[in-house]
């Protein structure tokens, strides 16, 4: 039975959701934060170990074991050094420390976008994940799909009076955004699942899929007020990558700048969902979905001011 569970990167945004539905289900949780981080949360079956997996994995071995491991590690940025960093070593630490508990179960949020590697974060994902998958321990790999928040980004600028950015005709992606509580809520589902034990999960929010343009749509409204769009190339991305990147050879900031721009392009000329290969394209039909919480009750909320759409370092568009 699992009874206590080690939350990795309970710092970050999905982290902390997974870490409060861990504790609904009754959970003792071992909540991971980076060394500083502020934590308002207070729980009876809640202890929090401060440390940073990518320098070391000393300060686990301080703890009670723990009978499964969640990796909600990320790279926060997705540059080159903080991808190796983050995606593969801390993880590997977290790995070898879970390899030594014996662990029930070691589950790892990764992301559906792996299943095109073109990015140095995307590649470090991968290498660990080949790593888990060869280990002797029971694995569940997650790859959700967009977050809510990562499609929030534009909404100041509409209210703002300022148009909807969109990439070619606005139709080139596609998603199904899943909330993070309810992502969150589908993670621990899978600690006790017998069928999630070896398998790689792709996950969404409620369909249907939705586009660029859709959103600009979706975003009108609930605003109320005709929704302007702007287009601009993506290969734009490609052609400032290309002029940073001979330079990139002599510093470690251009080159993750130049990283940054080909990110920006991935996630303006792929969808997020699952990939198949009898088609060769997307399919919205094949990408599961999970929860009830529906985008457009995201954007009602932020925009009525209930709550702050957090943006991290990058967002999809």
């Amino acid at each position: 039975m699992i009874h206590r569970v080690l939350v990795a990167g309970a710092s970050g945004y999905i982290g902390r959701h997974v870490v409060g539905a861990l504790l609904q289900q009754g959970y003792g949780v071992v909540a991971q934060l980076r060394a500083g981080a502020t934590w308002t949360l207070t729980h009876p079956k809640l202890e929090c170990v401060y440390g940073e997996l990518t320098a070391s994995d000393q300060f686990l071995w301080d703890i009670e074991p723990c009978d499964a491991v969640i990796s909600c590690l990320a790279s926060r940025s997705g540059g080159v050094r903080d991808a190796r960093l983050v995606e593969y070593e801390a993880n590997n630490r977290l790995l070898a420390v879970a390899s030594q508990w014996r662990v029930q179960r070691f589950l790892l949020l990764s992301a559906i976008c792996v299943q095109k590697p073109r990015l140095a974060f995307q590649r470090e994902k991968l290498r660990f994940e080949a790593k888990l998958r060869a280990s002797t321990l029971p694995w569940t790999i997650i790859r959700p799909t967009a977050f809510f928040k990562s499609l929030s980004g534009q909404i100041a600028r509409l209210q703002q009076g300022k148009p909807f950015f969109i990439f070619g005709n606005g139709t080139l992606t596609a998603c199904k955004p899943i909330a993070e509580e309810d992502l969150a809520s589908f993670i621990v589902e899978q600690l006790t699942s017998a069928a999630a034990i070896g398998a790689i999960l792709p996950i969404g929010g409620p369909g249907p899929a939705i586009t660029p343009v859709g959103q600009a749509q979706l975003l009108g409204q609930i605003l109320q007020q005709p929704i302007k769009t702007r287009s601009l190339p993506p290969r734009l991305f490609l052609i400032a990558a290309a002029v940073l990147s001979p330079f990139g050879l002599l510093s470690s900031r251009v080159r993750d700048q130049a990283e940054f721009l080909r990110i920006a392009h991935f996630y303006a000329t792929e969808s997020m969902l699952v990939w198949s290969e009898d088609s060769g394209a997307y399919s919205e039909a094949l990408t599961p979905e999970s929860g009830s919480k529906t985008l457009g009750e995201c954007y009602q909320r932020i925009i009525q001011g209930d709550v702050v759409s957090e943006l991290g370092e990058h967002k999809l568009f």
